[in-house]
């Protein structure tokens, strides 16, 4: 509990000890004994204005925040909320009780009571979703220390500047994005994939902010400055998530909006009416009677249970998915997952784990080694997955092993390349020691007009030609993620209907994947505008209430991200541009999340229409009995605090998602 939470658990506390010993004192003091006839056998001991003023202090204890409230919101002519409700409810069964002298102000203090238990339990049940929340608020490291002529400065990592040396001691957060250069040590990333299963980092791998380190001292050079860093994109996401409100969160503050004054002024009718129409016909008007119904009928009236439950859940739903390394960026994103239906996905680095390899290299006219330094010499400005495994090839020695005994290590030499051109969806062209390179698929070749030859071996092609000529090509092998076709499969059993896979590749290549994994539908040698339009196809084929979910990690992937209903993007290896457009980011790129994504929105929307539907429903049928007299101010008080209690335990229960 806060300490605002612990003042008021005060309050309750010694409001309820003055109630008890209240009741006791007016038994003893202020009751009235009378014989069957109506003869007074007792007087009471004091008069009526000593029990008014004695039940004014518990009132005052207990809802003077209320009272303040509903002045403050008459003030700012925003009048009909809860706290006038409460207000008015509490102020007329006060006002009763005076002029029918009935010295029993139990009722009107009690409302107050029990309302403020129910506030204490909804404030306290936000704050345990909440808290969910905020523990990845945690992950922001406060220090990072910089190595400096063999002595550790300690500074703010928002003044660490990118290719900056940092060292992180066990026990410490990683402050920033970047890769080790000395030593090595195992990572907890549970605050940022919800795995539990510490993760083992050496010399040369990268490590992303947020991480707690557990065993060695390792020193990392940084790739990002702390804005653009992995802790900082999380950050942000989750405070940004509560801002955008789902299709029944703006319904319910619709709703609001018209019910509450609606219940006031039939609050009014039916304090006024019934007496003024039995004042015609000449009969008693019974005007307390009515006026106790229409204040009755307020206390049942105030909408608590759906204005406070329905975010609740939405808030609860966010908190769990994040706990699975799931962020979800607004409630909106979270009910549309729930009607997903279609799941598009890209190939690389999203079903496959975009460690590009080369396997071999076919029909080469010049020797493999050869080849393989134009190739990797004109892709060196390149940051694709292919690029980099042909790099890498290059630069450990690919194809010398068995020549040499050893792999020979080699380094890149930009000095060697000029005139690079990058071509979206074919491929590169470059000039490597004054001989024109192009490097890439086979549309590259038919735009430079080179005839190239096919190759049945499965796998990425990459061909490559120089000055005009036909040099060869390298088949390039991509790993399936382990766990992908187990998430395809998963996906069907959550009710989506259809999968399909867009990819840059080839049609081999694509359908051999796609049948790897169990997808049917697989289009293939699609430009970035090419997916765009397969997914406007998609989304024209779909149904009315149907969504379709779109998975990508590369930059090229963000236009089709935007254009899908809801985009999920790869949060650990997927591009920055990608992150920025996706509606949903996994942050521990495992495909397994989708559908366990789809499972928590659904879990999520079936408890908010269950307490749509208990909210209401037991609230009509209480207003109905209080509008012609069969509620009392006790049943009020269980149609607005008990129902909203209920509402809110059933809204917790989003947040437990990890057996989903």
């Amino acid at each position: 509990m806060n300490k605002k939470q612990k003042k008021m658990l005060v309050r309750i506390i010694i409001t309820a000890v003055i109630l008890v010993a209240y009741h006791f004192m007016y038994r003893f003091l202020g009751a009235e004994e009378l014989a069957e006839d109506g003869t007074v056998l007792k007087e009471s001991l004091v008069r009526e204005p000593f029990w008014f003023i004695l039940y004014l202090i518990p009132y005052l204890v207990i809802g003077f925040d209320i009272l303040k409230k509903a002045g403050k919101g008459i003030l700012n002519r925003q009048v009909f909320d809860e706290n006038f409700l409460m207000a008015i409810a509490t102020l007329g069964a006060f006002a009763i009780a005076l002029v029918d002298k009935s010295s029993d102000y139990t009722e009107a203090v009690a409302v107050m009571l029990f309302y403020q238990i129910g506030e204490l339990f909804q404030g306290y049940a936000v704050g345990k979703s909440r808290r969910n929340i905020s523990n990845l608020m945690d992950i922001r490291p406060d220090v990072a220390h910089i190595e400096n002529a063999g002595e550790l400065e300690t500074v703010d990592p928002d003044e660490v500047e990118v290719g900056s040396l940092i060292v992180v001691q066990p026990g410490e957060r990683v402050p920033l994005d970047g890769v080790i250069e000395d030593g090595h040590s195992t990572l907890n990333t549970s605050a940022l994939t919800g795995e539990s299963v510490p993760r083992s980092v050496d010399v040369g791998d990268e490590v992303i902010s947020g991480c707690i380190n557990m065993s060695g001292v390792i020193k990392v050079r940084t790739s990002k400055c702390f804005e653009e860093s992995t802790v900082s994109r999380i950050l942000e996401l989750v405070e940004d998530s509560t801002s955008r409100k789902s299709k029944s969160e703006a319904f319910i503050s619709r709703f609001a909006k018209v019910y509450t004054p609606a219940v006031c002024i039939s609050a009014l009718v039916l304090a006024l009416v019934p007496p003024l129409g039995r004042m015609v016909m000449q009969l008693d008007p019974m005007w307390s009677v009515w006026i106790y119904r229409a204040l009755t009928f307020l206390v049942i009236s105030c909408p608590c249970a759906l204005v406070i439950s329905i975010p609740l859940s939405f808030f609860a739903g966010i908190g769990g998915a994040s706990h699975e390394g799931i962020l979800i960026k607004g409630s909106n994103y979270l009910e549309a997952l729930s009607k997903t239906k279609i799941v598009a996905f890209d190939k690389t680095g999203t079903m496959t784990k975009g460690v590009f390899e080369v396997d071999s290299i076919h029909h080469s006219s010049i020797s493999d080694d050869k080849l393989l330094f134009y190739a990797a010499h004109a892709e060196c400005a390149s940051s694709h997955p292919i690029a980099k495994s042909i790099i890498n090839a290059y630069t450990s020695g690919w194809g010398r092993i068995e020549a040499d005994k050893e792999p020979a290590v080699r380094a890149i030499d930009r000095s060697l390349v000029r005139n690079i051109e990058e071509i979206g969806g074919n491929g590169v062209t470059a000039e490597v020691e004054g001989i024109h390179i192009a490097i890439g698929n086979a549309k590259l070749m038919d735009r430079e007009g080179i005839s190239y030859k096919e190759c049945h071996k499965p796998g990425t092609i990459v061909h490559v030609a120089l000055d005009g000529t036909y040099a060869g090509h390298l088949v390039i092998a991509d790993v399936i993620k382990p766990t992908a076709a187990e998430a395809v499969k998963e996906l069907h059993g959550s009710g989506v209907e259809r999968t399909v896979m867009l990819t840059g590749d080839g049609k081999k290549v694509g359908e051999h994947v796609a049948s790897e994994l169990g997808i049917k539908e697989v289009r293939c040698e699609l430009l970035p505008e090419d997916k765009v339009r397969e997914v406007e196809k998609l989304l024209s084929e779909k149904g009315k209430n149907e969504v379709l979910a779109f998975v990508g990690d590369g930059i090229n992937d963000a236009p089709v991200l935007t254009e899908a209903d809801v985009g999920i993007a790869m949060g650990a290896m997927g591009s920055d541009a990608a992150i920025e457009a996706a509606d949903i980011v996994l942050m521990d790129d495992d495909p397994l999340k989708i559908a366990k994504a789809i499972r928590i929105s659904r879990k999520c929307m079936r408890i908010v229409y269950e307490n749509i539907y208990f909210a209401i429903g037991i609230k009509l049928l209480c207003l109905l009995a209080g509008a012609f007299g069969m509620a009392n101010m006790w049943l009020a008080i269980f149609a607005d605090v008990g129902v909203m209690i209920i509402a809110v335990l059933n809204a917790i229960r989003a947040l437990w998602v990890k057996k989903l």
